[in-house]
């Protein structure tokens, strides 16, 4: 009963695929909806569903298409205890996906290029703004290498614009900011707080 999403920019987001004897393959799009989806996102642990998508979203996937016609009523404890049909007139340009509530991406926004601006994350189905609190040298280096923009030149601040704010803290340099400490929407380590920004040094290449 194992489970994967593959092509998304996290373990939390892209197209879903199964393993069955041995064999990873995909599913179907045909009836494909957010209680679907949020199975899938419990199952691995990913919050909730924020989107489901079909038409091969996230890319084709190869090997059987494992179910068709998938009929989550959103409770379920695995996507296998669904009904669903094995039969299907499919093609992997079909193939189904999600993106779940803890799928977390970056961009930088405001600056020349996308190497330099304000860091917005896109988080339970919103973009918010970092609070500078604890934004150092470290969690700069992650996200500028996150970004393939090299590392952090400096940072900068701007105010914060969007509903949300996010703060990261990185003992060291992680693979990316998800896997620092994080907290969402909590007010004290925000108070008076800028947003953070950051130049990186692969701006302007």
């Amino acid at each position: 009963r194992v489970l994967r999403l593959a092509g998304g920019r996290s373990r939390c987001e892209g197209r879903v695929e199964l393993e069955q004897e041995g064999t990873w393959g995909t599913v179907c799009d045909d009836g494909w909806d957010i209680p679907d989806a949020d199975v899938v996102c419990r199952q691995l642990q990913c919050g909730r569903a924020v989107r489901a998508h079909g038409n091969a979203a996230f890319g084709r996937g190869h090997g059987p298409i494992l179910r068709d016609e998938v009929g989550c009523e959103g409770h379920e404890r695995d996507l296998w205890e669904c009904p669903a049909t094995t039969e299907h007139d499919c093609s992997h340009k079909e193939d189904a996906g999600v993106v779940c509530s803890e799928h977390q991406e970056w961009r930088l926004s405001g600056g020349r290029d996308g190497c330099a601006g304000r860091v917005e994350v896109f988080f339970r189905g919103t973009w918010s703004t970092v609070c500078n609190s604890t934004w150092y040298e470290t969690e700069a280096t992650v996200l500028c290498r996150t970004l393939g923009c090299g590392d952090a030149l400096q940072r900068i601040s701007f105010g914060h614009t969007l509903p949300g704010k996010m703060v990261y803290m990185c003992g060291s340099l992680q693979p990316s900011l998800a896997q620092c400490q994080w907290t969402f929407n909590k007010s004290a380590p925000c108070y008076q707080s800028w947003a953070a920004g950051v130049i990186c040094n692969g701006t302007g290449s």
